[in-house]
Order: structure tokens, then C-alpha cells, then sequence
């Protein structure tokens, strides 16, 4: 039958051939079919023979076509076919599509539709024939039957496309009719509808199916929907993230098959769609604008919504593309720094925790990219690298003065700091994962510590020294680009040469090459022109010096160092041996011997280094002690009966008419007093026990020598009197003359001398009371010539009049004396003790250098002397420090401290300072540690506890309580005793204690209770205690509850102690808090009170802006985002109407001119724009017709209306009448005295000044008025009957100055009008009169 059809439909026989075809059944044309077909022999050719036996023209000829279709496709989807049958079938049947009438094509499509719905497709080739056939039936012109009624072409495709959308789809199909209807013609409509469905079936498919749907989806877009793809994708793989994030938190889901799937299969796969994406916005730019359009606008709405791991590791890919590289990186900044703004308003408010529930970080999700980027995400990488580098240069620590004002020792708070500090972890995070990028990071972070010498690079420095740390030998591979920055080193600020150095020091270990150019550069530097050169050279010998430990050398010091050897695990002796170290050592020392002729900055450089130098390097103690010896004898006076010891001539330089210091003498004696120390109590104890005696000889000779020596200055200094200096108190200081500059340089070298030697006799004198007197004559020595100094300085009104110079005793020596000052109750120590402790002054003084140091650790992250660098030896020697002067201060309460003691502060008070400086200071360098230092301050708490973990927030409350105790003490001592700086002090200790403490504990709640009582029952007088205890009392309860209620109640108090602007009006006087008081009232409390309510001002606007944020959203979604939004506008409303009644209160109290009301009238003008802010948002409500105007709404323009701009306008008329006021007396004053000009012009510049807000604030009222006759018209709610018409300031009349003048001019004749003039003229200022008088009285 095949044979003869294909001979027929050869010979062109068109009536033969229908006649044979119309003999044939369907089932045997189908038959024939599939023979041929799976024969694979002329297939086409029957095909074509049987459809040009098979005309349009006729119904029989339209029938059998069909069925030919039908047959087709079943044949194409059984998957018994050769690909290239299947295809030449495929193609013949398409292209005789278009001949088919519309109804035939309306059958085929249902056809198609039906075989779609039952799951039958099994390859998806046929459905190349369904785009054909739905595209032709687009452009049919005949009407079609659809169910009862008729439809035209494109409604019938329309119609089918719904159907097929909302039908089931096999997950085996999914890719294939997605492929499908990029051929089909869709209307907008019609596409969105398709690209929903398709982004519905991704939970349905495998994991692995989604990548090449996702494909097709994308190539789907360049029709439209790109958005909605878009947005579908991030959405899907955001609930993933969330799902496994879920199932790794709580192990027990992983027992359950269906929910778990592999990390790294996911992670692939996320990986394989964000290169899809990438390769389609290659060929569609405008995917990749949308794709930054819509992560813009969620970010202002829901950031958490399309914010998330998956997108943020798209668009860091995406931003490899040159043209969209700016705009993914503003747009990640913005969100970042919008994120860290949050987080830290969020951190600091209760009330706005408890609306926002959920904290969004933007830094923790990228963070997370970095970490998922190891599962062969390589297009992120680069992304990620400039991101980091463009968060540190953007944000980077700015400088002020030519000092960098963020120290990267501190905790970041501000955003821009975290945000810096987000980009080096970003760039430390990838280092550590991403093998191939690290030399590039590396060379990037070189070259800018290098190029940007001008400008702050600590946080550079910082990041090169992590990513040494992480991965040392990765060095080894850049040693180029190492040496190359040491070329540049001699360029370099000083900080950042030692920064730099001990960053890479490391290589040095390891890399001889690296080690010799350095050595190189720095000789050449030592001899260099410029000072900071020679400096930079100095710091580098000694860092070698101390990293380069000669065999022999004691080991145990070198945990004191805390940058050193352990940074890399290779043993130095294995590289180099033990001869070369030393000599290599030695050849450093004699290059540094040369530095000590130079300036004295280089010589204290060397002094200030040694010490660490000896310690990591005792084989070298020889040669410094050697060295130092014979420096000091070229200052040191042999003759043991002259007098002074030292020849102070020697330390100062002349040039032209200034006199320079040339030798640090004190540093210099210093240094020897360390090293002297260091060396008896380590190094010949170790010869001792190796019995060594030749090398000793050697070694006791220098000792001995420099023993003596120290010996006599200190019995010789103790001898001197000031004028054998030249020094006492006829001498000249002043510092405008070289005379003056002289002796103040030998002043302050004498003073440290002092202090050096106070220091060694201390130590080595061992509790004898010999010593102890020679401390204290020392002493006597060094406090005379301080109090000089200080006299001087403040006879010359300089600024160095209340600047102590720097002490020189050491951290540890001030712990150790302050501790046996204070705590050493020893019975044999107890009469040398004494002769220390009969001098208040040497205890004053003990204590104030240890506030000195605490200061100086707080402001540089370090001190000066021994361990200053080791923030471990810090933190211990603090902890010893906060014990002893904790306990002087609650053992000895400055009320029993001696009476007669001279001016300057008690020991008590300094105590203070010194604990709230620690607290301080604790807090912002050893955060991780503070349950450490809270267990060190537990006097009963033992050892054996050490390891145990304690509750913070219990022990904190413990501290407070004790400061408690004093401060309740002072408030109930009486007037002449009670101490405000003191008090002052107390409050402020409180106040930093309690960041310790957990919010929600009841060591919190019990704290805010006591201030609110203590604020309640204290008729507290002095403002400066009253100002630290309402700001305790805000900063406490802004934690625990919105303070707008509180503010309402400190008003109403206010308005009671200073009166009321009406001075006729009674003001009911019931007192919340006695703290405000008519002292206290103005300007303390008032100022304190508009701060706060700026603070809430600051919520609600930033409220607002959530609310308008959540207008956007989708209209799907509008129940879930009623039900987010309420809880806001409530909020909102309550915190703005009771703001109002403390407002309200506020501008009827009779305030003084000045800050007040200055700063009244612009937190005025403020609340009325953010009230207008909230009429513009219900404005936008009413215009998209979501919702009407909330009754709580019309209740608060209602209250603003009835509470707020009626006693505006009367607090301007007040303002307005006090300054005409000063005015009208200025001019009086001018009329008796022309000279006063200058004086009248200042009171007119005043008033000018502070009647400067007044308009703006008018144009705010005006403004918030013309918002609510705009939202009056669209809601149909008449909001303005609540407001009352404006009063025009310009043209003002008084009633009652107008009424009596009436009556006057009635009762008077004509012939008197003048006078009637002359009498309104007089009476118009009585209204002004009021408050001036009412100011009298309250005077």
C-alpha cells in the first residue's frame, strides 16, 4: 500500500490518490505510518504523498490530516524513532501547519493540549509542532467554536495557554514547553502568566533539572517578565538557603530524607544558574539593568526578601561587567551601610526591637558568600576582592589634623567603620580559601599601604598582618613585591614602617634573599638626610634584633612579645646557624651604635627598644649593657662629693638662637635601671646555676659598675638642691626665650632622672626602710620642681599650665607600688611601708600616674616603658590596678580623708577618675575578656574559679552596687559635704557599668528602678550631677521601654518649677521628679529632655520610612502587609501624640531665653515635618485606594491641633516679646551711654540669631496644614475642623491694649486725641511687660 501511495503521489495522480487514501481506516493509515517510520525508509515521502492526497478543500482530505497529526505524535513521543526521522517528520508537519483552517488547528491544539495533560509527552519533540500550530492560530481570521460561543484566533490561543497553565505538567516536560513557547507570539499578559507557572514547578523538579530550566526561563525573558524571572529565582534559592541553614541548626531534620539535600550538590547548582544568568545578560543587557533595578527597590522595601547569599554572589558576578561594575557597587555599599545604621538603631531601643523582632546584617550574608564560594564559584571571586577593597577605601578612617581619628585598636561603632572593617574581612576570608587570587590580594594590599603613605593605612597594616598570619609561606611566592615595598620604606611615616615590618617579619625567618635586601635599605636609610628615615631604619635593626635569637639565648621571655616567632612554625637554626645569628646580631649593634650620635628622637627609638631586644636575645646582653655603660658616662660626674651628678650641659644643643634637647638622659637611665633589672633577675641567676665564672667576671663587671653608679646619682640627687641645677624659682621658664627653653628641658630631664631612680630603689631595695627614704627624698626632689613648673606655666598662661609631663615609672612598677601602698599589710613590711605612707602627696602622686597611664592606654591602645606593646601584660597589670584603688576607694570614703590637705584632689577622687578610665578602657580594647577582668576584681574569688564561666551581668551588678552605695551616701550628705565631682564621677561609673549588663535581666530592671527613685527623691541642686543622672536614666530606659511618657512627666515638671508663659495662670505643682528643681530646670533638664525627644523624633521618621518602604509590596501579599504595617502606624501614632502633650507642656513654660528656646523651636519644626511626613504617607494610601484614614489618625491631628499649634503660636508671641524686650532695654542703655555700640550690636546679633528658627518653624505648621487640607479632600474626612485659622504675626493687635484705649478716647474730648495716642502708644508693650516681670519674681 506504501508503494503504491508513494508511485501515485510521484506521477502527480492527485484523483487516484485520494480515491486510495479514502479506501484506507485511520487505524490502518496509522499503521502504515508507523511501518514506514520505524523502517526509516522514505518516510517523508509518504507523509508527503498522504497529505497531498489530503486537501484543505475538502473535509474527508482535513479528517485524514488530522489524523496523520495525530498519529505523529504519538509516533515522535513513543521514542521508537531515529532522531533524524523524528526530525524530518517534525519538520514536514510544520511546514504544511499553516494550510490547515482554524478549526482544524483549534482540534490539533486541544489535541496537543489533552496529550500535555495526561502526561503523556515523553521527549517533548512534538511540542515544536504545538508552537507552529498555537502561532498560526494566532493569525486565523475565522471564528472559532469554544465551548457555547465562539472565539476569534488569538482569544482561542489565549484561552488554550490558560488552560495548559493551569493544568498539571509532567516535571519530564517542564524544560520542553518552557523551550516551546519562546516560538509562540505572547502577549505581556500571557507571559506572565506562563513564566508563573514555570516558576511554580521548580519545587517539583530535581535539583539537578533546575539549571537547564532556568536556561530556557532567561532566554524566555527577552520577551518580557524579566523582573518576575528574576525575582522568582532569588526567591526560590533564598528558601533554600533558609531550608538547609534550618536542617544543619537542628540535626534531628536530617533524619528525614525528603528534607534533607547535600550542601555541596546545592551550592553547584546555585553556582551553575548564576553563569546562565551571567551568559544571558552577556547577549541581553538589559536583564543585567533589571536585575540591579530590582535589588534597588527591595532594598528600600524588604531587604530580606531578595537580599540574600544567592543574589548578592549573582550581582558580585555581575560586576565583573565593566558597565555594571559601579552600579552593583553603590548599590552593595548603600545596602551595607543602610544595614550597619539599622542594626545600631535597632541596638539602641527597646521599642523599636520589639516592632522589628528580626535584625537584617547585609555583612553576615556576604560573609556567607565568601564561605559558599568555595564550592568552585570563581566568577564571584574577583567580585568579592573589589568589593573588599572598595569597602576599606571608601570608608577608610578619615584624618583630622594630620592624625587618623579612628584608632584600629578600638571597637568599630560607627557604620562607616564597620563597613571597613567588613571589607578587610571579606578580603582575609577569601585569602584563606581561594588559593589562585592570593598573590593578587596580596599585591594589591602592598601597593596601597605604599601609595597612600599620605592618608591613614592602619587598617591595611592590619589585613597584611591576618593574612601573613593565615597562610605565612604564600610569601615566600611574592618575595618580589616584599622587597620591592622595603625600596620605599625610608619614604614612610614611622607607624607605618614598624606596621609594615612586623606584618611581614615572618619572611624574614624564612626567606635569606628577602632578609638581605632589607638589611640593605635600612643601612642605606641610617644614613639618610631625613630624620624619619633614620627613625624607620632604627626600628627595623631593632625588630631583627629581636626576632633573630642567637643560639643560647633563654627562651623562656619570648612569650612576652606578642608579634614573634610563633607566627611561623619554623625553627630559625635549621636556616641559618647559631655563628651567623650572633654575628649577624653583633653587625646590627655596631650599625645602632652609630644612631647614638644622632637626634634624640633616634636615641629614645634605641633606648625605648633595647629592653625588648635583651629579653628575646640574652646572648646579647653583653654588648647593649656594654654600650649602654659607655653612653651614660659620657653625662655621669665621677667625682662621687660634686654636685649634680650628671652633666645636664651635655644633653642640649644649640642652633643659631634654639636650644634643642640632644640626649633623652632620663630614657637613657631608664633604660639601664630595665635592663640592670632584667639582667639580675634572669640571666646571672641562669650563669649562676651554670657556674660560669670566667664569662661572669665579665658580666659582673659592667654590673657592678652600672650598680654604683646608680647608687651614687641617687645619693647625690637626694643631696642636691634645685639651684645646683640652676633651677629654682627665680629661674626663667618661659619658652619664648632660649634661657626659658633650657630650663625647662632640665627641668624635665632632673624630674625624670627622679623618677627613674625613684623606680630602682624601690625595687632593689626590698622592703628596707633606707630605700624607702631615699624614694622619698627623690620624690621631694621631683615634686618641687613640678609644682615650680605648674606655678610658671600658670603665671604665663600657657597651655601646659594643667599638663603633668609623662611619667617614667612603668606599668608594672606603678601596680606593685600602688598595691604596697595600699593592700601590703606584711608585719616586716609594715615600718619601711610607713615612711612612704606618712607622705599623702607620694600617695597622690602614686595614684596619679596610674590614672596617667590607664589615660594613655585608653587614648594609644599602649603605654610607655616595659610590655606597653603586650596587651596581655596590659590587661594584667590592669586588673592589679582596678583591685587597689577599688578597694581604697570603698574602704576609705573621701568624707574621713585628712582635712588639711593641700589644693588638688583627694586621693579618693583620683581613685574615681583612675576606675572610670579602666572601666572605660576595658571595655573598649579586652571586650572578649570581660568576664576576665570582672572575676580579677572578685576579691573572695579564688583561683580554683578561674576556669569556671561566670555571668556577666551578675558580677557587673555586683561593682555597681558598691558604687551605688558611695553615690546615695554623697546625695544624703550634707551641703558643705556633698562632693559634685565626686558624685559626678559615681553617676558616670554607673552609667558604663550597665552597658554590661543584659536588658532584659533583672540586675537591669532593679538598676533602672533605683535611678528613677534616686531621680524622684533627690532635690539635687548641681546641674552637672543632674545632667549625668538623667542621662543614666534615659540611656537605661530607652532599653527597657519607649521614654515618651517619661519626657511628658520631666516636662510637666519643668512647666511647674519655672512657670508659666501667662503669667496669671496657676500652674499645678505635682512633682514627679525632685531633681528638677528651679536650678536644675533651665537649661539642664530642658536641654536634656528635647535631646531625647530628638531621639524619638529620629525613631519615628525612621518608622515612617519602613511604613513607605512597605507600600510597595505586591497587592498578593496585602493581608500579610496590613498586618505588618498596624503595629507600625500604631506605634508611630502613640510615640508622635504622646510627644505632643510633653511638647504642649514645654512651650507653656516661661523659659529663658538662650539654648532653650532656641533648641525648642527647631525640635518644633522638626515634629511638625515629620508630622507632615505621616499625612504624605496616609495621602499615598488614599490615592492607591488601600484603605481609609485610621480613627487614631484623625485622634492625633485632632490633639496637634487642639495641644500643639495654638501654644506655637503663643511661644512665638513669648520669644518674640522677651527678646523686643532686651532689645528695648539695649536701646534705653544707648541713649544714656553712646559708647556702648559695640555692646548694643552684640544683644541685636543675639536676638537676630536666636529668632533665626522661628520662621522655619512657621513654614513647618504651614506646610503640615496644606498636607491635611490635601488629605481632607482625597480621604472625604474633614481633618482641618480639629485646626485653628493661623494668626498673622505681622500685623498683631492686642484685645485688651485696644479696648482700654477705646474706652480712653471716649471719655476724653476731642482736643486730647493726641494724647489718647500717646496713651495706646504706652499701653501697647503690656503685653510684652508680662513675662519680664514674672522673670523678676522667679529671680
Amino acid at each position: 500500500m506504501d508503494q503504491k501511495i508513494l508511485s501515485l503521489a510521484a506521477e502527480e495522480a492527485l484523483d487516484r490518490l485520494q480515491e486510495r487514501l479514502q479506501n484506507l481506516k485511520e487505524s490502518e493509515l496509522g499503521d502504515l505510518i508507523r511501518k514506514q517510520a520505524v523502517k526509516g525508509k522514505k518516510t517523508a515521502a509518504l507523509l508527503r504523498g498522504i497529505l497531498k492526497g489530503s486537501p484543505c478543500s475538502q473535509e474527508n482530505g482535513v479528517l485524514r490530516r488530522l489524523q496523520v497529526y495525530k498519529h505523529c505524535v504519538q509516533l515522535v513521543e513513543s521514542g521508537d524513532l531515529q532522531l533524524e526521522i523524528v526530525s524530518e517528520i517534525i519538520g514536514l508537519l510544520m511546514l504544511e501547519v499553516r494550510q490547515l483552517p482554524g478549526a482544524a488547528l483549534a482540534e490539533l491544539a486541544t489535541l496537543f493540549v489533552d496529550v500535555i495533560k495526561g502526561g503523556s509527552l515523553s521527549n517533548g519533540k512534538s511540542l515544536e509542532l504545538l508552537s507552529t500550530v498555537l502561532t498560526a492560530l494566532a493569525t486565523s481570521k475565522e471564528s472559532l467554536v469554544y465551548g457555547k460561543g465562539e472565539l476569534s484566533g488569538e482569544e482561542f490561543k489565549k484561552q488554550l495557554i490558560n488552560t495548559l497553565c493551569s493544568s498539571r505538567w509532567d516535571h519530564q516536560c517542564v524544560i520542553h514547553l518552557t523551550n516551546m513557547f519562546r516560538d509562540i507570539p505572547l502577549s505581556a499578559e500571557e507571559l506572565q502568566f506562563v513564566v508563573e507557572k514555570v516558576l511554580r514547578m521548580f519545587c517539583k523538579l530535581d535539583l539537578q533539572e533546575i539549571p537547564p530550566l532556568v536556561y530556557q526561563l532567561l532566554l524566555l525573558s527577552a520577551k518580557g517578565s524579566k523582573k518576575t524571572v528574576l525575582e522568582g529565582i532569588i526567591t526560590f534559592f533564598n528558601q533554600l538557603d533558609k531550608r538547609q541553614k534550618e536542617e544543619q541548626r537542628i540535626p534531628e531534620s536530617m533524619d528525614l530524607e525528603a528534607a534533607t539535600m547535600p550542601l555541596d550538590q546545592l551550592r553547584h547548582v546555585e553556582g551553575t544558574i548564576i553563569l546562565h544568568i551571567i551568559s544571558v545578560i552577556n547577549l541581553d543587557q538589559d536583564l543585567g539593568r533589571e536585575l540591579i533595578k530590582l535589588l534597588k527597590a527591595e532594598q528600600q522595601r524588604d531587604p530580606g526578601k531578595t537580599l540574600c547569599p544567592f543574589s548578592v554572589a549573582l550581582v558580585l558576578s555581575v560586576a565583573v561587567k565593566h558597565r555594571f561594575e559601579e552600579q552593583v557597587f553603590d548599590f552593595l555599599k548603600t545596602s551595607i551601610v543602610r544595614s550597619c545604621k539599622d542594626l545600631q538603631f535597632l541596638q539602641g531601643s527597646k521599642f523599636l526591637q520589639d516592632l522589628f523582632p528580626q535584625q537584617y546584617d547585609v555583612a553576615s550574608i556576604i560573609l556567607e558568600v565568601v564561605e559558599n564560594s568555595v564550592f568552585g564559584w570563581d566568577h564571584v571571586t574577583q567580585g568579592l576582592v573589589d568589593l573588599g577593597f572598595t569597602l576599606m577605601e571608601s570608608f577608610e578612617p578619615k584624618k583630622v589634623l594630620g592624625k587618623a581619628v579612628e584608632n584600629s585598636y578600638g571597637l568599630s561603632k560607627m557604620p562607616g567603620q564597620q563597613a571597613c572593617r567588613l571589607g578587610a574581612n571579606i578580603l582575609l576570608e577569601t585569602f584563606k580559601v581561594h588559593e589562585p587570587i592570593r598573590s593578587a590580594i596580596l599585591e594589591q594590599v602592598l601597593n596601597r599601604v605604599i601609595t597612600k603613605a599620605a592618608s591613614p593605612v592602619n587598617h591595611f597594616i592590619d589585613l597584611l598582618s591576618k593574612i601573613v598570619v593565615s597562610a605565612p609561606l604564600v610569601l615566600q611566592n611574592s618575595s618580589s613585591r616584599v622587597t620591592e615595598a622595603f625600596d620605599n620604606l625610608s619614604f614612610l611615616p614611622l607607624d607605618m614602617v614598624q606596621g609594615l615590618l612586623k606584618a611581614v617579619q615572618p619572611l624574614l625567618k624564612v626567606s635569606m634573599s628577602v632578609r638581605d635586601s632589607l638589611i640593605l635599605v635600612l643601612r642605606k636609610a641610617i644614613f639618610s638626610r631625613q630624620l624619619e628615615a633614620r627613625k624607620a631604619a632604627v626600628a627595623g635593626f631593632l625588630l631583627l634584633l629581636k626576632n633573630f635569637k642567637v643560639l643560647g639565648s633563654l627562651t623562656f621571655s619570648q612569650c612576652s612579645q606578642a608579634i614573634g616567632a610563633s607566627q611561623v612554625q619554623a625553627d630559625i637554626h635549621s636556616c641559618y646557624n647559631a655563628a651567623a645569628n650572633e654575628a649577624f646580631c653583633l653587625e646590627i649593634l655596631g650599625s645602632l651604635r652609630r644612631c647614638l650620635s644622632q637626634q634624640s628622637d633616634v636615641r629614645l627609638m634605641l633606648y625605648e627598644g633595647f629592653y625588648d631586644v635583651l629579653r628575646r636575645n640574652s646572648q646579647l646582653s653583653n654588648s647593649i649593657m656594654e654600650t649602654l655603660l659607655s653612653q651614660i658616662k659620657r653625662y655621669y660626674e665621677p667625682e662621687p662629693d660634686l654636685l649634680p651628678p650628671l652633666k645636664l650641659d651635655g644633653c642640649i644643643i644649640a642652633q643659631g638662637d634654639q636650644i634643642f634637647l640632644q640626649e633623652p638622659l632620663a630614657h637613657l637611665l631608664s633604660c639601664i635601671q630595665h635592663c640592670l633589672a632584667w639582667y639580675k633577675s634572669t640571666v646571672q641567676l641562669h650563669h649562676e646555676a651554670e657556674e660560669e665564672e670566667e664569662e661572669d667576671e665579665d658580666y659582673v663587671g659592667f654590673q657592678q659598675d652600672l650598680e654604683e653608679m646608680l647608687d651614687s646619682v641617687t645619693r647625690r640627687m637626694i643631696k642636691s638642691e634645685l639651684e645646683d641645677f640652676e633651677l629654682d624659682k627665680s629661674a626663667d621658664f618661659s619658652l619664648s626665650s632660649g634661657v626659658g627653653v633650657k630650663n625647662n628641658i632640665y627641668a624635665i630631664l632632673v624630674m625624670g632622672v627622679c623618677e627613674v631612680l625613684i623606680e630602682y630603689n624601690f625595687n632593689i631595695g626590698n622592703f628596707s626602710k633606707n630605700k624607702f627614704e631615699d624614694v622619698l627624698g627623690l620624690f621631694k626632689c621631683y615634686i618641687k620642681l613640678s609644682e615650680i613648673l605648674k606655678e610658671k606655666a600658670g603665671k604665663n598662661k600657657s597651655p601646659l599650665a594643667n599638663k603633668t609631663a609623662r611619667s617614667f615609672l612603668s606599668m608594672s612598677f606603678v601596680s606593685t607600688l600602688l598595691t604596697a601602698l595600699f593592700r601590703d599589710s606584711a608585719q616586716s613590711h609594715e615600718e619601711s611601708l610607713a615612711v612612704l605612707r606618712s607622705s599623702s602627696e607620694f600617695m597622690r602622686y602614686a595614684v596619679s600616674v596610674a590614672l596617667q597611664k590607664v589615660q594613655q592606654l585608653e587614648e594609644t591602645g599602649q603605654t610607655d616603658g616595659p610590655d606597653g606593646q603586650n596587651p596581655e601584660k596590659m590587661f594584667q597589670m590592669l586588673c592589679k590596678i582596678t583591685r587597689v584603688l577599688l578597694w581604697r576607694y570603698t574602704s576609705i570614703p573621701s568624707a574621713v580623708e585628712e582635712s588639711g590637705k593641700k589644693k588638688g584632689k583627694s586621693i579618693s577622687l583620683l581613685c574615681l577618675e583612675g576606675l572610670l578610665r579602666i572601666f572605660n578602657t576595658v571595655q573598649q580594647l579586652y571586650k572578649p575578656k570581660i568576664s576576665q577582668f570582672l572575676r580579677a576584681l572578685d576579691v573572695a574569688n579564688d583561683d580554683a574559679e578561674e576556669k569556671e564561666d561566670i555571668n556577666v551581668t551578675e558580677k557587673a551588678a555586683f561593682q555597681i552596687r558598691q558604687f551605688q552605695r558611695s553615690l546615695v551616701n554623697q546625695l544624703s550628705s550634707a551641703g558643705d559635704d556633698f562632693n559634685s565631682k565626686e558624685a559626678l564621677s559615681l553617676v558616670t561609673i554607673i552609667s558604663t557599668l550597665s552597658k554590661l549588663l543584659e536588658p532584659s535581666s533583672p540586675q537591669f530592671i532593679q538598676l533602672l528602678s533605683w535611678t528613677v527613685k534616686i531621680c524622684k527623691e533627690n532635690n539635687l541642686e548641681d546641674a552637672p550631677c543632674c545632667k549625668g543622672l538623667l542621662s543614666l536614666l534615659f540611656s537605661l530606659h530607652v532599653l527597657y521601654k519607649s521614654p515618651v511618657s517619661l519626657l511628658r512627666e520631666l516636662a510637666q515638671d519643668i512647666h511647674a518649677q519655672l512657670g508659666d508663659i501667662d503669667q496669671d495662670m496657676e500652674v499645678e505643682n505635682q512633682s514627679h521628679f525632685a531633681i528638677v528643681n528651679i536650678k536644675t530646670a533651665a537649661p539642664t533638664a530642658c536641654l536634656l529632655v528635647l535631646g531625647q525627644a530628638e531621639k524619638v523624633l529620629e525613631e519615628v521618621d525612621w518608622l515612617i520610612k519602613k511604613l513607605k518602604n512597605h507600600m510597595g509590596l505586591e497587592t498578593e501579599d496585602s493581608s500579610q502587609v496590613s498586618s505588618q504595617v498596624q503595629p507600625l502606624e500604631k506605634a508611630i501614632i502613640l510615640q508622635l501624640g504622646t510627644l505632643l502633650t510633653a511638647y504642649h507642656e514645654l512651650m507653656q513654660t516661661a523659659l529663658p531665653a538662650g539654648s532653650c528656646v532656641d533648641t525648642l523651636l527647631r525640635s518644633l519644626s522638626k515634629t511638625y515635618t515629620i508630622l507632615t511626613s505621616l499625612i504624605k504617607h496616609y495621602l499615598q494610601v488614599c490615592r492607591s485606594g488601600q484603605s481609609a484614614v485610621p480613627g487614631r489618625l484623625e485622634k492625633l491631628v485632632k490633639l496637634s491641633g487642639s495641644h500643639l499649634t495654638p501654644q506655637c503660636y503663643a511661644f512665638i508671641t513669648y520669644v518674640q516679646n522677651i527678646h523686643s524686650e532686651s532689645l528695648s532695654f539695649v536701646g534705653e542703655k544707648k541713649k544714656k551711654r553712646e559708647d556702648e555700640t559695640a555692646a548694643v550690636a552684640t544683644v541685636m546679633a543675639k536676638v537676630l540669631r536666636e529668632t533665626k528658627p522661628i520662621p522655619n518653624l512657621i513654614f513647618a505648621i504651614e506646610q503640615y496644614e496644606k498636607f491635611l487640607i490635601h488629605l481632607s479632600k482625597k480621604s472625604k474626612v474633614n481633618l482641618m475642623q480639629y485646626m485653628k485659622l493661623s494668626a498673622s504675626r505681622d500685623f498683631r493687635i492686642n484685645a485688651s491694649t485696644l479696648e482700654s484705649a477705646l474706652q480712653e478716647q471716649n471719655t476724653e474730648d476731642a482736643e486730647n486725641e493726641p494724647d489718647n495716642d500717646q496713651t495706646v502708644a504706652a499701653e501697647q508693650p503690656a503685653e510684652s511687660q508680662e513675662p519680664k516681670k514674672k522673670r523678676r519674681r522667679k529671680k
